[in-house]
C-alpha cells in the first residue's frame, strides 16, 4: 500500500512539475516580449536561481535548494550502501568445498548473463546517441565539467587508493569503494569468526543505509522531483519532454527485449533446454516483481517457483537466487547505461568506445552494489555519473527528469533481475546434474497434481 501510494505521489509530482514548469516556461516567454525581463529575473531569483552562482549572492533560489538538498541526500549515503552491501555479498558466499564449484559456476553464469546484457544495453544506447536521439538545443546554460581528454583507464589506477578513508571520502569513487569492499569480505571469510563485531557492524550500517533512503524517497522524493522538474521546465523549456519520452520508449523497448529473448537466449546456450518451459513457469514471479519492484520481496515466491516449477534442487536454490538478489542486477546495469548515455548526450559531453566501455564496467559494477529495494537503480546511476564526471547543470537536470519518470522502468527492471537469478540458478543446477528434468518440461497443469 506504502509503495503504491509512493508512485502515485511520485506521478502526481512528475504531472505537477511538468505542467506548472511549462506554465512557467510560458510566463517567462511573455513577459520577456512584452519588455518586462526585470519581472521574470525577480521570479527566477525568489525560486530557480542557482545560488551558487557569485550573481546569485542575494537570491532565494527556493526550487534549486530543495531540488540539491535531496541530491545531497543521495549521495550521503552512496559510498557506505555500495561498500556494505559488496561485503554482505561476499561473506555469503559459503568457503565448503562442497560449494565452491557452484559459486564459481554461479558467478560465471551471472557474469556471462550481465556481459551479455551491457554489450547489447551499450549497442542501443549507442545508436541512439549517434543518431542524436538525445541530442537538446538548450540556451544560457552552464555547460562546465564535461569530460576531461585523460586516460579513461585512469580510473582502474584510482580504483586501489594510497588511504582508505580518503578513498571512501569521495561520491566519485565508486570503484573504490567496490575494491574496498570486496578486499574486506575476503579478509573477513579468511577470519571465518561467526560472531564477529565487524560483520554486525557492516549489516548494522548497511540497514542504516537503506533506511535512511527509504526515508529520504518516501518523504522528500515527491516534493523534491517536483521541485526538480519545475525548475527543469521553467529554465530549459519543452525540448526535454520530447527527449524524455524516447528515453522511456527506448528503455522500455530494449528490457522487454532481453527480458524475453536474452534470458531465453541464456537458457537455451547454457543448458540445452526449451526456454519456453522456462518464461512460462517464471512469468507469474516476473509480474510479481513488477508489481512490487524489488527483488527481495520477491524472493520467497522465486524460491518456491523455482524448486518446484523448474526443477532446481533446493541447495543451489538457496545459494544462487540470495547471491543474484545482490549481485545479479542486469536489467538495473541496462538502464544505467541507456540512463548515462541519455544524460551524455542531453548535456553535450562526447561519448567515445573508451567511454563507453567505461560506463558499462561501472554500469556493471555499481549495480552489484544496488539494494534490492525499490527506487535503488536510479539512485545508483549518479555514482556513474560521478565517476564519469558527467555533473553540470543539464545533467542534473536531466537526472531529475530521470527521477520522475523512472519508477515504471524500476518494475520492469526488477522483473528482469529476478528472472535473471532463476536463469542462472537453472544453468547451475543442469550443469552439476541435480535439476529435475521431468519436473522441468511438466506442464504447470500436470505440476499441481503432482505436489
Amino acid at each position: 500500500m506504502k509503495k503504491n501510494n509512493l508512485t502515485k505521489k511520485i506521478f502526481f509530482a512528475l504531472v505537477l512539475g511538468v505542467t506548472l514548469g511549462i506554465g512557467f516556461l510560458f510566463l517567462r516567454e511573455n513577459l520577456i516580449q512584452n519588455g518586462k525581463i526585470e519581472t521574470w529575473n525577480m521570479i527566477n531569483s525568489i525560486l530557480f536561481q542557482d545560488i551558487t552562482r557569485p550573481e546569485a549572492a542575494k537570491a532565494f533560489g527556493i526550487f534549486y535548494i530543495i531540488g540539491q538538498l535531496f541530491i545531497n541526500a543521495l549521495q550521503l549515503v552512496i559510498i557506505p550502501m555500495v561498500f556494505t552491501s559488496i561485503i554482505i555479498a561476499v561473506t555469503n558466499i559459503q568457503d565448503s568445498k562442497s560449494l565452491k564449484r557452484i559459486s564459481y559456476k554461479t558467478f560465471l553464469g551471472f557474469g556471462s548473463s550481465s556481459i551479455l546484457a551491457l554489450v547489447y544495453a551499450s549497442i542501443v544506447g549507442m545508436m541512439a546517441y549517434k543518431a542524436k536521439l538525445f541530442s537538446v538545443s538548450i540556451q544560457n546554460v552552464s555547460m562546465t565539467g564535461g569530460a576531461t581528454s585523460s586516460n579513461p583507464l585512469m580510473i582502474l589506477i584510482k580504483a586501489i587508493p594510497q588511504n582508505i578513508l580518503a578513498g571512501l571520502s569521495n561520491n566519485g569513487n565508486v570503484l573504490v569503494a567496490v575494491f574496498l569492499g570486496i578486499s574486506a569480505g575476503i579478509i573477513l571469510n579468511k577470519m571465518n569468526e561467526e560472531d564477529s563485531i565487524i560483520k554486525k557492524g557492516v549489516v548494522e550500517l548497511n540497514k542504516m543505509s537503506q533506511i535512511f533512503l527509504t526515508f529520504v524517497i518516501n518523504k522528500f522524493a515527491p516534493i523534491a522531483i517536483f521541485s526538480l522538474l519545475v525548475r527543469t521546465f521553467a529554465i530549459y523549456g519543452i525540448g526535454y519532454l520530447k527527449i524524455a519520452s524516447i528515453y522511456f520508449v527506448l528503455t522500455a523497448i530494449t528490457l522487454l527485449t532481453f527480458l524475453v529473448f536474452g534470458y531465453s537466449f541464456i537458457v537455451w546456450i547454457s543448458t540445452g533446454l526449451n526456454p519456453i518451459h522456462f518464461m512460462k513457469k517464471i512469468s507469474n514471479v516476473a509480474m510479481f516483481a513488477f508489481s512490487t519492484s524489488s527483488s527481495a520481496a520477491s524472493l520467497p515466491l522465486n524460491t518456491k517457483a523455482t524448486i518446484e516449477k523448474l526443477g532446481v534442487d533446493e541447495v543451489t536454490t538457496s545459494f544462487v537466487l540470495p547471491m543474484g538478489m545482490t549481485v545479479n542486477m542486469n536489467g538495473t546495469a541496462i538502464m544505467q547505461v541507456i540512463a548515462t548515455l541519455f544524460i551524455a548526450g542531453v548535456a553535450g559531453y562526447e561519448i567515445t568506445v573508451f567511454n563507453l566501455v567505461t560506463i558499462s564496467i561501472l554500469a556493471l559494477l555499481a549495480s552489484i552494489g544496488t539494494p534490492a529495494a525499490p527506487g535503488s537503480g536510479a539512485i545508483i546511476l549518479f555514482t556513474i555519473l560521478t565517476g564519469m564526471g558527467y555533473s553540470n547543470e543539464v545533467a542534473v537536470s536531466a537526472y531529475a527528469i530521470i527521477l520522475g519518470i523512472n519508477r515504471p522502468l524500476e518494475m520492469l527492471l526488477t522483473a528482469l533481475n529476478v528472472v535473471g537469478d532463476s536463469a542462472v540458478a537453472v544453468y547451475v543446477s543442469k550443469s552439476e546434474g541435480k535439476l529435475d528434468l521431468e519436473r522441468y518440461h511438466l506442464e504447470e497443469e500436470k505440476l499441481e497434481t503432482v505436489k
